[in-house]
């Protein structure tokens, strides 16, 4: 009996060890930085970003609207710039998605709509 004991404890052991063995390395990573994004990559982000942005601002003008913090004049002001902008940066991130590369709006030809 006292030998079951013991080899219950010494499997016991070896589970913990080997559960925790991952834990217990010191890990040397070459480096802690971030890879940097490609161009591409960081214009289909910006696109990205610029499309939630578009929408969550034109999710929370819908919701101000049907609360009453915008009035019907001032909703259909915003609506419409916000909505356009949206849609071409879906259409710019489908068409990256279709062709691999399109022409990037810039942040100012927004700034003027």
């Amino acid at each position: 009996m006292a030998w079951a004991l013991a080899l219950a404890a010494v499997l016991a052991l070896a589970a913990v060890f080997f559960v925790a063995r991952p834990f217990l390395r010191d890990p040397n990573p070459a480096s802690d930085r971030l890879d940097e994004l490609a161009p591409e990559a960081r214009q289909r982000l910006a696109l990205a970003e610029t499309r939630d942005q578009a929408l969550a601002a034109l999710k929370e003008l819908e919701f101000d609207h049907r609360t009453g913090k915008v009035s019907d004049d001032d909703y259909r002001a915003q609506v419409g710039p916000l909505r356009r902008r949206a849609a071409e940066a879906l259409r710019a991130l489908e068409s990256r998605e279709e062709t691999g590369h399109e022409r990037i709006p810039a942040p100012e030809e927004h700034a003027g709509r």
